[in-house]
This record gives structure tokens, C-alpha cells and sequence, in this order.
């Protein structure tokens, strides 16, 4: 075959250069048949290997080689964890509400050689298994029920989806409802319910901030009333004290002024013993002292008969007695 090509292009076997040429012709095919069977397998891949159409093996991250004309890639995989979002499902509640669910179905790729040869089309039978599984679990449950037990619907289907798809090489980690549309009656009638709800809501704070609003204002008089009250008595308090304390001054000044009078009655005193008193003087001093006593109310004054005398009888006793006569004077 090769000598009948090198023949129709005029070249002929004993020429040199047309041999060189067959063989460079070779040897660039080949080499690009080497690099072609050279398979790099990115991260978070696969690919499943088949020899001569029947399974071989599977290629993870990394250089891989591949027989020519005997080895074939027959599925690349991801293995990263992969979503799936379906369209709306109409399911049928226990007490006959027909409505339309659509869920999310969040799978990763564990076995890749089931997953190659385990099912034909695996995200349209996860689809057909989740429509099916979705409409017995709601079939089981009334329209409430459905409407608050996302939670609940979420893990059966997780459990159920994740048994069923196993033997595909798929694990299913979560599956979300992600919306829940009931029919357009039902719909008006559950918002007049959240308006009704939101309405008394509504009057039960406005309730609740006028009874706050009643128990600070009377607070706020209470402690205007306490504060004030305090004010009262400690204005009382300083009044009492301030009375008190002028008291103390007026009594501390009294008795200094007392203690002023005797001390000069003392020194008085003192000084008339040490000046040794002429006798003109007594007798000037007894006269003052009986003019002090006639000043007084006697009726009574007895008079010494001798003037000189007076001053002997300075410390007498003044005999008084009380009448409605006239003051009468007796001379001894």
C-alpha cells in the first residue's frame, strides 16, 4: 500500500529521498497518535475508561495514557456536588387542594462507573423519582400541614431520593421546596388571613404601647411626688438646722455676754477692794443702791438715821411688803 502511494506520487523505491520522506510521514502520525492518547484528567473529574467497549477502569486527577484504537473515554464526570432545579410539580393534598411545588436537588457523583452504566438518562430519572416521591408525601398531608412542614417534607424526600438513586452512583445531600403556589383561592383567602393577622397584631401593640405609655407617665408622677417629697424634707431638715445653729449662736452669745458682765463685775470689784474706797464714796454707792429700791414697787423703805451709816447697811435686808398705800419712808 505504501509502495502504491510513493508510486502514484512518482517517487520510486530506490529513491532515497522518497523513502526519507514516507518515513518522516510515519513518524509525525505516529507522534501525533502519542500525543493524542496522552489524557490529563483535570480536578474534581473522572472519566470512565472502556477497552474494546467493555469497562476498564477509571481515570482520576492526574497524567493518564491511552492505547490507541483499543481504549476509549466513555464519560467524563464531575464530581462536584451538583444542583438540579425542576419546574413545578402539581400534586394533589389529603383534603384535595391541587397545587404546584418545585424542589431543588442537590447531588454529587460518587461511583462513576454506576453512574455511567447504572441509568441512561440519571438527572431526568432523579426528576421522575422526586415528581413521584414529592406527590406521595404531600398525599399524605392536608393543605396546613403542607404549608408548615417544609422541614419534615425536605428529609423524607432527602432519605428516599438518596436510597433510590445509590445503586446509579448518585448520593443525594439535600432537597429544598423551594416554592409551594396553592390554587388562586386559596391564595386570596390565606392573604385576608395574614391581613386579618397582621391587623390584630397590630392593635395588640398599639394596646400594649398605650399601657406602657399609662404605667411611664404614672411612674414619671410617682418619682416627681417621691423626688419632690425628698426635696420637702431635706428643705425641712436644713430650716431645722439652720434654727438650730442660730440658737447655738444666740445662747453661745449670751452666755459670752454673761460671762463678759461678770468678769467685769468681778474685775470691778477687784479693782474698788485694791483702790480701798474713800468713805464719800460708799456713801455715794448706798444712796444709789436705796434710789434703786424706791424705784422698785416697796411700800416699805427703812432709812438709817444716820447717813454715815448707809454704807454699813448696804448689805442689809430690804424689808418689802406689798399694799395698795403709798410708799412710806421710816427714819431710824
Amino acid at each position: 500500500m505504501l509502495n502504491f502511494l510513493l508510486a502514484s506520487e512518482g517517487v520510486t523505491e530506490s529513491s532515497p529521498s522518497g523513502g526519507l520522506i514516507a518515513l518522516l510521514v510515519v513518524g509525525v502520525v505516529a507522534i501525533i497518535v502519542l500525543i493524542s492518547c496522552i489524557k490529563i484528567v483535570p480536578q474534581a473529574t473522572a472519566q470512565v475508561i472502556e477497552w474494546l467497549g467493555s469497562y476498564k477502569t477509571t481515570w482520576h486527577t492526574g497524567v493518564h495514557f491511552k492505547v490507541p484504537f483499543l481504549e476509549k473515554v466513555a464519560k467524563k464526570v464531575t464530581l462536584m456536588e451538583q444542583v438540579a432545579d425542576f419546574p413545578p410539580q402539581p400534586v394533589i393534598t389529603k383534603d384535595n387542594v391541587r397545587m404546584q411545588i418545585d424542589t431543588v436537588v442537590f447531588f454529587q457523583i460518587t461511583d462513576c462507573k454506576l453512574f455511567t452504566y447504572g441509568v441512561t438518562n440519571p438527572l431526568l430519572a432523579i426528576e421522575s423519582l422526586t415528581s413521584t416521591t414529592l406527590r406521595n408525601i404531600i398525599g399524605e398531608l392536608d393543605l396546613d400541614q403542607t404549608l408548615t412542614s417544609r422541614d419534615i417534607i425536605n428529609t423524607k424526600m432527602r432519605a428516599i431520593l438518596d436510597e433510590a438513586t445509590d445503586p446509579w452512583g448518585i448520593k443525594v445531600n439535600r432537597v429544598e421546596l423551594k416554592n409551594i403556589i396553592p390554587p388562586k383561592e386559596i391564595q386570596d383567602a390565606m392573604e385576608k388571613q395574614m391581613k386579618a393577622e397582621r391587623e390584630r397584631r397590630e392593635a395588640i401593640l398599639k394596646a400594649e404601647g398605650e399601657k406602657n405609655a399609662t404605667i411611664l407617665v404614672a411612674e414619671g408622677r410617682k418619682q416627681q411626688a417621691i423626688l419632690a417629697a425628698e426635696a420637702e424634707k431635706e428643705s425641712a431638715i436644713l430650716r431645722a438646722e439652720a434654727v438650730k445653729q442660730q440658737k447655738i449662736r444666740e445662747a453661745e452669745g449670751e452666755a459670752e455676754a454673761i460671762l463678759k458682765v461678770q468678769e467685769a463685775t468681778a474685775a470691778g470689784i477687784k479693782m474698788i477692794n485694791e483702790s480701798t474706797p474713800c468713805e464719800q464714796y460708799l456713801t455715794i454707792r448706798s444712796i444709789e443702791a436705796f434710789m434703786k429700791a424706791a424705784d422698785g414697787k416697796a411700800t416699805k423703805i427703812i432709812i438709817p438715821s444716820k447717813i454715815a451709816e448707809i454704807s454699813s447697811l448696804a448689805n442689809g435686808v430690804l424689808e418689802s411688803v406689798k399694799s395698795e398705800k403709798p410708799t412710806e419712808a421710816v427714819v431710824q
